[in-house]
């Protein structure tokens, strides 16, 4: 909004930019950005991710069951980045971010929370060696699956990884919450102002995941 003087200008802006972008993919297409995003971008993924290969690869939806299994994912992920940023400080502030959902449904899907998928949980919970994972998303989408419903690797919670944009039923999302999360040397604490939740994360409530384990607390 610092480049334009309008709203009407804005929208301009915004369209142009959207110009420059990859196109969405056609099953992606009406669907707002927030769903279609992780399949739109068809260049080298730098990192890898749990059902993603780094290098060039088709994209993952990634989502939670429950509410806080989602923030106990978005928490792991602001520790890892600073156990990866040592010389980082602590935010002075808490960070506002938005959590919504979406209803998706298919009749390919397969539950990795059980039989016979449960005896392999250790590689679907695995915390940094995501290779056993990718390499069964690659088999499961060439049979044409679209949802994987998985164990959270973070907590004691049920993940969802769609793989195709087909699997949603939900055009956009259809309910959203605002939460504050706080991370600093205590550990993490996330707060929801509307309906009020509140959740809290200590230091070792990662450190299954050794980058964790091994963050420097004191910055």
């Amino acid at each position: 909004m610092a480049l334009v003087d309008t709203l009407d200008e804005q929208a301009l802006l915004e369209e142009l930019i959207d110009a420059t972008k990859p196109a969405v993919p056609e099953d992606c297409r009406g669907l707002h950005y927030l769903l279609s995003t992780p399949f739109r971008y068809g260049a080298l993924y730098p990192t890898g991710s749990r059902f993603r290969r780094a290098g060039s690869s088709a994209g993952v939806f990634y989502a939670s069951r429950d509410i806080s299994t989602g923030v106990a994912e978005m928490a792991f992920r602001r520790l890892l980045f600073f156990a990866e940023s040592p010389a980082t400080a602590w935010p002075i502030n808490a960070a506002e971010y938005t959590a919504f959902s979406v209803r998706y449904s298919t009749a390919k899907g397969l539950d990795l929370t059980a039989a016979p998928f449960k005896r392999d949980a250790a590689t679907w919970k695995a915390p940094i060696d995501y290779s056993g994972c990718q390499a069964f998303a690659e088999t499961a989408r060439s049979a044409g699956i679209m949802v994987l419903v998985h164990p959270s690797a973070r907590v004691d919670g049920v993940n969802v990884a769609l793989l195709a944009c087909a699997a949603f039923r939900s055009r956009e999302p259809i309910e959203r919450q605002v939460w504050r999360i706080r991370v600093d040397e205590m550990g993490v604490r996330a707060l929801c102002a509307f309906p009020p939740q509140q959740l809290a994360f200590s230091r070792d409530a990662f450190a299954r995941d050794q980058r964790i384990a091994k963050l420097n607390w004191d910055r």
